[in-house]
Formats: structure tokens, sequence, C-alpha cells
């Protein structure tokens, strides 16, 4: 059964993360993520990421990113929350103003695992991915 507490809390948490994404600020992008977090993102290690100390060190390149006009924006979230983990599927607009503007309905794909470690709710599962262009 879906607890709409945990639901709104997760969302709390998913859009608080974006938004410190968008802002480049690194200690609120780990707030929230496990020690053990693993992601898979859209650039290489082919093998993920893993560990806090690696999900730590991806971010200064996309910062750059960010601050070059790159969007971070939630179009779309959902969030299923069980009793210890949950997990949430979204899309976000994540592109160069050009880029954003030659491929309009151009979508990153971001799914999320979660568990429940002393009470809070934790990000140990990160996925990133586009579709393949034509």
């Amino acid at each position: 059964m879906q607890n709409t507490e945990d639901t709104a809390q997760i969302r709390s948490l998913i859009e608080t993360w974006t938004q410190a994404v968008h802002r480049g600020d690194l200690a609120a992008v780990m707030a929230d993520h496990a020690s053990d977090i693993v992601m898979f993102d859209v650039p290489p290690p082919e093998r993920g990421v893993r560990g806090a100390d690696e999900y730590r060190d991806c971010w200064p390149p996309f910062f750059e990113f960010q601050a070059g006009g790159g969007s971070f924006d939630i179009d779309e979230l959902e969030v299923v929350a069980g009793g210890e983990v949950a997990y949430a599927y979204a899309l976000l607009q994540c592109d160069t103003p050009e880029g954003r503007a030659a491929h309009p309905d151009r979508r990153l794909r971001l799914t999320l695992g979660l568990r429940k470690e002393g009470g809070r709710w934790v990000v140990a599962h990160e996925h990133h991915s586009f579709t393949l262009a034509p």
C-alpha cells in the first residue's frame, strides 16, 4: 500500500535535489544520498559510479554545463513508496538553450531507487539516460 506521507517526502527530496543540481550546490546534491550510492549516468564510466566519493567527483563537470545555461528541470515525476523502499521516475529538461531550441521534446530519463535509513529516505540508486538521437 502506498504511503502518501512518504510519497510527499520523497517528492520533496527529489525536487530539492534537482534545485541543488541546478544551483551547483554540491553539499545539497549529496545530502540525501546513501554512502553506497550506485549511479548509472549518460557519460562514462560504463560500469557506473559507486560510492559517495565517486558520486561527489562526477558533479563538477555537470555544474560547469549548468553555469553555461544548461537546464535540469523536472517535467514529470512519479513516486511509488512502500514502507522501507521506494522508487521514482521522472523526465527532465536537461540541455543547453540551443539544444532545447533544436530538440524541444528531448528529455532526460531519470530513475531513482530509495530506501529508509534511520527513519529518513535516501537515494541508493540513480540512473540517467537519453534515447539515441536519430
